[in-house]
């Protein structure tokens, strides 16, 4: 009886020393992790090998990376696009400067503040005045009367993406905007904050003063 209590407890123990000794045996330094469906999993650093007891790794390429990336900025940038083309009543295609409609949609409803800069609150030129700096590497002075002066004037059928058009509000050059196209423009409007109107607006269009073009070479980033 004692005997058969003996080889029990050997033919019990036999396999958890058997596994600790594989497992010694088979350890190898593992080279990546990947989370996929909420699971780890492993590989060792010997092509065609897998560490014993250990998931097996399934190695992501930097390629693969790349392309997923690749594909989330394509999506942002057409979803931009169809979100300004509907807003702006225009072709999908005419929505090409992404880094312009990405700088409204980051400034989209931010409040107005005479005197503002940031994003706590904003005036009309100094709006005006960080979207050129920003997107087409041009710098203008900081009111809307300096930034007319500082500009070419030109005709209304003349307009071009980046242009600015000022506006008489409170008497003389008192608003500002960046013009985008299909006469629409950017503004830091008192009542609504940074948003985009037409020109075609009555309001805007009893108070357009005209357009001008930056002295300064654009230089687009």
């Amino acid at each position: 009886m004692k005997n058969w209590r003996l080889i029990a407890v050997i033919l019990l123990t036999l396999p958890a020393i058997s596994f600790s000794a594989m497992a010694q045996k088979s350890v190898k330094f593992i080279d990546g992790i990947e989370l996929k469906n909420d699971a780890v999993s492993y590989a060792s650093n010997t092509p065609g090998t897998e560490a014993t007891g250990l998931p097996v790794l399934n190695f992501v390429p930097t390629t693969t990376v790349r392309s997923a990336i690749g594909k989330m900025a394509t999506e942002a940038c057409n979803a931009i696009q169809f979100k300004y083309a509907q807003l702006m009543d225009t072709e999908i295609e005419s929505i090409s400067n992404i880094s312009l409609f990405a700088f409204i949609d980051d400034w989209w409803s931010t409040s107005y503040s005479y005197g503002g800069t940031t994003k706590k609150g904003i005036d009309c030129s100094a709006l005006t005045g960080l979207l050129l700096s920003t997107v087409y590497a041009i710098g203008i002075p900081r009111t809307a009367r300096d930034q007319y002066a500082a500009s070419n004037k030109i005709e209304r059928e003349e307009m071009q993406e980046g242009d600015l058009v000022f506006f008489n509000t409170r008497g003389g050059i008192s608003h500002v905007g960046v013009y985008l196209n299909n006469d629409f423009f950017v503004h830091a409007s008192t009542s609504s904050g940074v948003t985009i109107s037409s020109l075609n607006d009555n309001y805007y269009n009893k108070r357009f003063i005209g357009a001008g073009r930056p002295f300064v070479k654009r230089t687009q980033l």
